[in-house]
Order: structure tokens, then C-alpha cells, then sequence
């Protein structure tokens, strides 16, 4: 875990209840329609502040056996309030696009601000919490030791300590395990208190890099609703890195669909399910007939013959 991530102004008074987060947009920004010709969509999307925008940004790695493109002409908005996922081929940046959006890479080319500011910027004001593939728990620290450390590291007293370690772990499910260690409890249970960590000093932005990808299906299914009940209860952006394309699906307002390396966008998919959807969503036409548009854009930018 970055453990350079934010602590937000005022949080002896922040609910974790924030309601219903308006209307989401995230476009490509060659797109966008000025504020002041804008209608319908146009005007809603224009209102709203940006957490992320991303203007032709490209990456180049130098290697010793040359230059390697990772990242080509990336332009990208995305809204408060919005869960968007990008899904795309192995080794298409998808990663790699979270990473600068965090500032743990710069890119060559483009500008990346993050609720206005730099990602540097952000980094250091600690708007964002970063969840890695792994819990990334340490051993020796119990659970809600764990979920304290950004806390402590951020200088907060233990009475505040206490209560933000009771509320997040009480928020992902986890109220009674306090004293457990990592080792004691299952994959599933380990990356919900990595989840409560990242929310433990409140940031406005999450970033989630296949947080459930070594998960079994159910327990996939599982942590995946009790996702989207955290993000409907605390009102957060989250950022999000899949493969799999139901999961895309039943968790995002956008899909950000990904052609292989070098990494560009092939497709925006709006997924206007209610917030308050449930994993029977998959079986209707709907969500059958969006899937099959983000795997039409995974085949149309992959050449399965190479």
C-alpha cells in the first residue's frame, strides 16, 4: 500500500452514509461539448467536477532492447461519483494507466490532473486510496492494527484511530475480527480489510487494481455487491482494473474498454443500472446486450493470430 495516500479536511464530522451520488459522464475529451453550447447530457456532464482528466497522455519505457510504447494518446474524463472499470487484453496498460493517475509513474507525453491538481499534487494531499491485487497486509500487525496504520502515519489521535477502525471495518463486514491476524483469516476477508485501510482516512478517489482477481467466483460475486453497496454508501470515485467482463459490467457506470499494448481506448460504454442492482442483473437482456459490446471491442483491437 502507498502509504503517502490523503486524509480529507474536517473528518471528526464526515458520515459514511453520503446518499446518492447525480448523474455520472466520462467521455473521451475530444468529445466534450463546451459548457456554453451544451445540452442535455452535455450540460449535466458540464456541471460536474472532474477527478480525473486525462488529456493525450502516452508512456514509453526505455529498455535495453529499446523502446517499449505502453500507453498511446489516452484522453479521459472521469466524474465525481462515477465507478469506472477499464478492461482490456493482458499487457494493454491498464495497470499501468492507474499508476499514473496515482503518481507511481509519470507519463512521457500529456497532462493527468486529479481533482485539479497534479497527480503529484494529489499524492501528497492524500486525496486517493490505492488497493493492490494482494491485500498487502502485514503479518504481524492484527486486523485493525492494519486498518489504523495510514491513520497513525497521518498523525491522528487514538480516539479518532478507534473510531475510524470501528466504522470501516464495520462498513466492509469485518466488526469482530479486530484482533485477528491476516493469516487467520480467508483471501476474501483480507481484502475487505485492505478496502477498509484504503477508506480508513476517508479519500475522495479509490483505485482498485483487480483487487478480487485471485478470488473464487462466489466469493468474486460476493465481495463484487458488497462493492457497489460501499461505493452507494460513501459516495466515492472509484477507479477500477478488471479482466473480467461481467464483473466490468455489473459494477461500473463506465466501461473503458482497452486495445492491446500500446494501450489505447477503444470504446466508452455507459451502464445505467440502478445503483441498487443485484447480481440477478446478469441474466437480463440488458446486461447481456452490454457485454457483448465490451467483448466486440476486446475482439476488434486484438489480433488472436499473433
Amino acid at each position: 500500500m502507498d502509504q503517502r495516500v490523503a486524509r480529507r479536511p474536517g473528518p471528526a464530522k464526515q458520515s459514511v452514509a453520503l446518499g446518492t451520488s447525480p448523474t455520472t459522464s466520462i467521455r473521451p475529451v475530444e468529445r466534450v461539448t463546451p459548457p456554453e453550447t451544451a445540452t442535455g447530457e452535455g450540460r449535466a456532464a458540464a456541471a460536474k467536477a472532474l477527478t480525473v482528466d486525462a488529456r493525450g497522455v502516452s508512456l514509453t519505457f526505455q529498455t535495453r532492447d529499446g523502446a517499449v510504447e505502453a500507453l498511446a494518446n489516452i484522453n479521459l474524463q472521469i466524474s465525481d461519483g462515477d465507478f469506472v472499470s477499464f478492461i482490456g487484453p493482458s499487457g494493454c496498460g491498464k495497470t499501468t494507466l492507474l499508476r499514473l493517475i496515482a503518481d507511481l509513474q509519470k507519463p512521457t507525453s500529456g497532462t493527468i490532473l486529479v481533482n485539479g491538481v497534479s497527480p503529484e499534487e494529489a499524492r501528497l494531499k492524500r486525496q486517493y486510496g490505492y488497493i493492490f491485487q494482494a491485500p498487502a497486509l502485514y503479518p504481524w500487525r492484527t486486523i485493525e492494527r492494519n486498518v489504523a496504520l495510514p491513520l497513525e502515519i497521518m498523525g491522528f489521535d487514538a480516539k479518532e484511530r478507534r473510531a475510524r477502525v470501528d466504522r470501516y471495518l464495520k462498513l466492509v463486514n469485518l466488526s469482530g475480527f479486530e484482533r485477528k491476524f491476516p493469516w487467520q483469516l480467508s483471501g476474501g476477508m483480507q481484502q475487505r480489510a485492505s478496502i477498509a485501510r484504503a477508506l480508513s482516512f476517508d479519500p475522495a478517489l479509490l483505485l482498485m487494481d483487480e483487487p478480487f482477481g485471485a478470488l473464487d467466483e462466489i466469493v468474486r460475486d460476493h465481495l463484487n455487491e458488497q462493492l457497489l453497496r460501499l461505493w452507494d454508501q460513501t459516495g466515492k470515485t472509484v477507479v477500477f482494473v478488471t479482466h473480467s467482463i461481467p464483473e466490468a459490467v455489473f459494477l461500473s457506470t463506465r466501461i473503458v474498454v482497452m486495445s492491446p499494448r500500446p494501450g489505447r481506448i477503444i470504446d466508452i460504454i455507459p451502464c445505467n443500472f440502478p445503483r441498487n442492482r443485484t447480481l440477478e442483473i446478469r441474466e437480463t437482456p440488458e446486461f447481456i446486450k452490454i457485454a457483448q459490446r465490451v467483448r466486440a471491442g476486446l475482439r476488434s483491437g486484438h489480433s488472436y493470430d499473433e
